[in-house]
């Protein structure tokens, strides 16, 4: 096993560990039960899959998966639950923390000059500890929670690219995902903090839950690798139908879309329509976005158009041709590799004739 794949795979796993405890911390810190700490067992999945892919893969992703994304998932995503519900009763003004912050600065510095002159090194250290997490304890709820969105999502992309790779995904395929999970986690961020920052919606307990619900769903595409990755289709009698050829040939675009259509931007518009038509709240940004969703599922849908006209006419050109493609997952490609063995048969047939036809002449 490599050092560097071995050294990435459990650094990665640890970053996840550590926010989803801190998310935990949070939350019995909200909460004032102790018994909120049992979230923390959830991370023993995380350290099982550790080691079963140290074991088994040698700390490289899956195909497809990344499992270690899909428990840091399960970890966080419950105390961001927790703290979003909780939210909704947490009231807190800019004057009274920044009060708080001066106060606690004040007992830092006090607490470092009593520990330079009598207890020395340990002690200060000890006592800078806890006068920092009792100034952390300061900031105000809302910052808190924003806090833990924003480095959720960026850890995401972060621990996706730092992860080692498995042998079916290239660099050039990681980095078209990374650069989408950025675009994807900036929209995800907007559309949770856009509409639970609503007070209309803080006061309907359903609304949050219906949000937070349609938010956890939208996370569910970031394990996934399937938008950069062609399905590997053998020409098999099954691979005839049409759809088969469909999906054989296209299968990172119609995953694109679907994910477009099915778990981000068809989802947050309908959760944003039911604001303004039922709900009727309205604003600048959340027409913004509306309208903004609504831009994007056109053109998700003009583009499968675009790939259905465009296959259907590689169907058709070929059947009048009187070509048979099992599976065009690579049409020129294999038009190509056609081209050319018959190239290299008719050089051969050139080179090295028929034996019958060089003996005749000798006879005569």
């Amino acid at each position: 096993m490599e050092l560097m794949v071995l050294l990435n795979a459990l650094v990665t796993r640890l970053l996840f560990v550590l926010h989803s405890l801190i998310g935990v911390w949070r939350v019995t810190a909200v909460k004032k039960e102790p018994k909120y700490w049992l979230l923390a067992l959830l991370n023993l999945l995380l350290c099982l899959e550790t080691g079963l892919t140290l074991k088994f893969k040698q700390g490289r992703g899956y195909k497809w998966f990344s499992p270690a994304i899909f428990l840091y998932l399960i970890c966080t995503v419950p105390s961001l639950w927790l703290l979003e519900i909780h939210h909704g009763t947490q009231y807190c003004g800019n004057e009274p923390g920044a009060v708080q912050v001066n106060v606690s600065n004040q007992d830092f510095n006090q607490s470092k000059d009593s520990s330079h002159g009598s207890e020395g090194m340990d002690h200060h250290i000890i006592q800078t500890a806890k006068v920092f997490v009792n100034q952390l304890s300061t900031i105000c709820e809302t910052v808190w929670t924003l806090a833990l969105h924003q480095t959720f999502l960026l850890l995401l992309v972060v621990g996706r690219w730092l992860l080692p790779i498995g042998v079916e995904i290239t660099r050039d395929q990681l980095s078209q995902l990374l650069l989408m999970f950025v675009g994807t986690a900036a929209d995800i961020l907007e559309f949770a903090s856009e509409t639970l920052d609503i007070e209309d919606v803080r006061k309907n307990y359903a609304l949050i839950n219906a949000i937070l619900a349609v938010w956890t769903w939208s996370m569910l595409q970031f394990p996934l690798d399937l938008a950069v990755q062609h399905i590997g289709c053998k020409p098999t009698a099954s691979t005839r139908r049409i759809p088969s050829l469909l999906l054989c040939r296209y299968s990172a675009e119609l995953w694109n879309i679907g994910v477009s259509l099915f778990i981000q931007d068809g989802p947050f518009f309908i959760v944003r329509s039911i604001l303004m038509g039922h709900f009727r709240i309205f604003n600048q940004m959340l027409v913004f976005f509306t309208a903004k969703n609504i831009l994007v599922v056109t053109l998700q849908l003009y583009r499968l158009a675009v790939i259905t006209l465009d296959f259907r006419a590689t169907i058709l050109q070929k059947s009048r041709k009187g070509e048979v493609s099992c599976c065009p997952c690579e049409p020129y490609e294999a038009s190509t590799h056609a081209t050319t063995d018959q190239d290299n048969e008719m050089k051969e047939f050139v080179a090295f004739p028929p034996k019958e036809e060089s003996q005749v002449p000798s006879q005569n």
